[in-house]
Order: structure tokens, then C-alpha cells, then sequence
């Protein structure tokens, strides 16, 4: 997770942009006000709060905005995401279309320090959805997260997939963009071989099951995930049970399971929906943080 730490805008170009600490982005156009806002590639510029401050430690006397920067964004190193990558900043989300620029060694930095950080690490972005960004707002990734429902009955047809459609909808809510849903019999083997699919072929970066983790004959979700994972990852299963052990005690017969394989987080989640909403939503901003973690997006102690 990042923080907004500065909104910069400048009415007029080749003017240095200031920051108004808050301010409405325009859809596939840029900043409300801005001068570089437009119909093309370079609607949003960024750069990293840890960036600008290791060339402050050098020497350079610069403010927000002084290197044409639209957002400073603390814990992120943008130069590390390849094109296409999406972010989240409430109702924004911005893509990555261009990492780094020219640089006019005529340019007041430039000319004063011998270099400038905006064309190795700057990077630019278009407006997919508007909304507005203050300082102080959390910025996250937009990761891609699968949802597979375990359950004879629901693939079926013959009852709703209520866990699923909430775990789709508090994802959603994190800002992570929903690629893959399907609803599959109690049938271990079935879910191995998903879970390897959607893991090995990077179509996920979150996976999260939904349903038999019970005592069942039936119930053999932990088995299957754990035939698939290449590394547990048991303190967010335990910290789940620990969670709603608090509301029932009937929480410590889930024996859901979660863990790593490739660059793909796994997590069993009650059948219940009821147990779905109160489990993740308990666990949804650790486990992105996990993700970051993971794909080396952050360190260990980001935004602490």
C-alpha cells in the first residue's frame, strides 16, 4: 500500500506545478485543471516520495511539483511495474502507459544538480475512471484476484452462490479487478488443477475459495489446496479462525487452509456468506500487503 503524499497541477505549461492537496481526475483526460491534461498517453505523471527525498539528501532544494510531477506517492518504486499496470486511489484508477522521458538539460534542476530524477524515474499513467485524490489517501495496485465456489449444489443450479457474489464485492471494494469466477462440485482433484492453472499461468494474483472447509465427507477443499501450494502461509487462516472465534465458537471447526504458489496468493474462506464478509474483510488489507510483498512491490514495513 502507498500514500498520496502531494496533488500538483500547473494552469500553464513549462510553469512548475504546486500542490492544491486535492483535486478532481477526469476520465481518459487527466487533472481538472491541469495543463498537461489531455486526450493522450501522458495524462498523470508520478513519482515516489523516497525518490524525491534521496535527491533532497544530495543536495537539490526542490518542492512538490518542481519536476513536473502530478502525484507523489509514498511506498512504491513506479520504475519496478511494467506498462499496463493499473492503481487505485478510491474511485481512480490509473494504468501505467510510459516509464520515464526525455530529459531538457535546460531545465532548472538540471542545469543546478547535473541531473534530473524525472526521466529515470518518473513514470505516466491515463485516467480509466475519475473520481478524486487527497493527500493522505491510501494508493494501491490493482491486483487481479479469481473466485472459485465449492459446493455440489450451487454448480448445479440449485442455489444461489451467495459467498461467492461476497467475496466478489468486497474485493471489488479494495480496488482488486475480478478476472476469473466459477462455481465447481466438492471435487478435489477439479480444484487442484484450477488453482495450478490460474497460478502457473499468472492469470491471478489472488485466489480465494469459497466453501468446503467444513467436516463433511464432501468437504475436501483444504486437501486439495494444499496439494497445489508450494509454500503455507498459515497465520492468515489462524488469524481468520482467531477473528471469528470471537462471534461463534463453531469457527474452530474450519479447517480452511491458505498459501503461496509461483507469484499467487491462495485463500480458503468459509462456505457461509455470513463467515465470507467476516472473515475477509478482516483480512483484505493484510492480505494486499502480503501481495505486494510478495511481487516485490514493497518492503516488509511499508506503510507502518
Amino acid at each position: 500500500m502507498g500514500k498520496v503524499r502531494a496533488v500538483c497541477i500547473s494552469e500553464k505549461r513549462g510553469t512548475q506545478k504546486k500542490n492544491i492537496e486535492s483535486a478532481v481526475f477526469v476520465e481518459n483526460w487527466g487533472i481538472e485543471g491541469d495543463a498537461h491534461a489531455g486526450n493522450w498517453h501522458r495524462q498523470i505523471s508520478l513519482l515516489s516520495e523516497e525518490t524525491i527525498a534521496a535527491f533532497k539528501a544530495r543536495g537539490a532544494e526542490v518542492t512538490d511539483g518542481a519536476f513536473g510531477e502530478n502525484l507523489v506517492v509514498s511506498g512504491y518504486d513506479f520504475t519496478k511495474f511494467p506498462v499496463g499496470t493499473r492503481f487505485t486511489c478510491k474511485d481512480v484508477v490509473l494504468e501505467l502507459t510510459q516509464i520515464g522521458k526525455e530529459c531538457h538539460h535546460g531545465c532548472e534542476i538540471f542545469q543546478k544538480m547535473g541531473e534530473c530524477i524525472m526521466p529515470t524515474n518518473g513514470v505516466f499513467a491515463k485516467v480509466l475512471h475519475g473520481g478524486k485524490i487527497s493527500v493522505g489517501d491510501e494508493f494501491h495496485v490493482q491486483y487481479r484476484a479469481a473466485v472459485i465456489t465449492l459446493s455440489d449444489t450451487a454448480s448445479k443450479g440449485e442455489r444461489e452462490d451467495a459467498s461467492g457474489a461476497a467475496v466478489e464485492e468486497i474485493v471489488g471494494k479494495e480496488g482488486y479487478e475480478v478476472v476469473f469466477k466459477k462455481i465447481i462440485p466438492d471435487d478435489g482433484d477439479s480444484l487442484t488443477a484450477l488453482l495450478c492453472e490460474l497460478s502457473d499461468e499468472d492469470k491471478a494474483d489472488l485466489i480465494l475459495t469459497t466453501g468446503g472447509t467444513g467436516f463433511s465427507k464432501r468437504d475436501n477443499t483444504p486437501e486439495a489446496t494444499m496439494r497445489a501450494v508450494e509454500r503455507e502461509t498459515p497465520g492468515i487462516s489462524e488469524a481468520m479462525r482467531y477473528y471469528s472465534l470471537q462471534i461463534t465458537p463453531r469457527a474452530m471447526l474450519s479447517r480452511g487452509v491458505s498459501g503461496i504458489r509461483k507469484e499467487a496468493l491462495i485463500v480458503n474462506l468459509p462456505g457461509s456468506p455470513k463467515a465470507v464478509r467476516e472473515c475477509l474483510e478482516y483480512a483484505i488489507g493484510a492480505l494486499t500487503h502480503g501481495i505486494d510483498i510478495l511481487k516485490g512491490n514493497t518492503g516488509n514495513c511499508a506503510g507502518k
